[in-house]
């Protein structure tokens, strides 16, 4: 799915061209046509296929990498290393250096042996990047006094930011949230941050890489965004929005008591609304 978002992408900002984006990605112009006219590829029988080479050499390899845990970061085993040494001491296992690479590579990564040091730039271009996040508010409705769930983005250029109030914050609010926020934008932004929400994210793995749900994967694909997301219990990281909701000021928006009940397709924070 992530190839398929990546070829819409290339297609809409890049190449410009069926046969430009299957060249410079490497790809039939048949599977281009594919993603272009769907953003969920179709389900496809996918067949492993086994490394008899390198699966000897794994339990060594796992073995070494185990080690390096604890080890200072200049004293763990480079891939190079780890080849000559399953060549000096596992002579019966034939194997390129460029397999023992990847592989390494790879579990690296899993380990949280590699590690790159992300900075957020404090500068941005018009529609580069907006930050969406959830509050909490209550809405006097009908008289009587309701928790609502108020969705904001809030564009990192200028400062303003979009408010929708929901009575409950499900991925179906989510993603509904997410087009009102683009149409009052007159247009979508290249880049959203987030924190974890479960809307988006289903699992948290090492460093800033998530396992996304499928659904939000599909609706970015439908969109054309770049979805970035926080290290948990690092609120500065979109600082821009954290603020918001004290800042919002909801008499600006026609307080009073609303009549009926709070739903996206409705004007945002129809009611008063007090941050909680």
């Amino acid at each position: 799915m992530e190839l398929f978002e990546q070829i819409r992408r290339e297609y809409e900002y890049g190449e410009g061209t069926i046969k430009g984006v299957a060249r410079k990605l490497g790809i039939h112009r048949r599977m281009v046509r594919e993603a272009l006219g769907d953003a969920i590829p179709r389900e496809r029988k996918i067949s492993t296929r086994g490394k008899p080479r390198l699966e000897p050499a794994k339990p060594f390899i796992e073995a070494i990498l185990k080690g390096d845990e604890n080890a200072p970061r200049k004293q763990r085993h480079t891939a190079h290393r780890i080849w000559s040494r399953i060549r000096e001491e596992l002579p019966a296992v034939s194997i390129a250096e460029s397999s023992i690479r990847r592989y390494v590579r790879e579990r690296k990564i899993e380990l949280g042996l590699v590690k790159h040091e992300t900075f957020i730039p404090q500068s941005y271009a018009w529609g580069q990047e907006a930050q969406v996040d959830w509050y909490e508010a209550y809405a006097d409705i009908d008289g009587e006094r309701e928790k609502a769930y108020v969705f904001c983005m809030r564009s990192m250029a200028s400062g303003g930011a979009f408010h929708c109030a929901f009575p409950h914050c499900s991925q179906q609010a989510f993603l509904e949230a997410h087009e009102l926020g683009f149409a009052y934008f007159l247009g979508v932004f290249k880049t959203l941050r987030y924190d974890n929400l479960k809307s988006a994210v289903k699992k948290i793995l090492r460093g800033h890489q998530r396992e996304e749900t499928t659904r939000f994967i599909a609706f970015r694909s439908h969109w054309g965004f770049q979805s970035e997301f926080c290290t948990p219990g690092e609120g500065h990281e979109k600082g821009g929005v954290e603020g918001e909701g004290g800042i919002f000021s909801p008499e600006s928006h026609g307080a009073g008591t609303a009549g009926g009940e709070l739903g996206g397709s409705k004007p945002p924070l129809a009611g008063r609304i007090e941050a909680g």
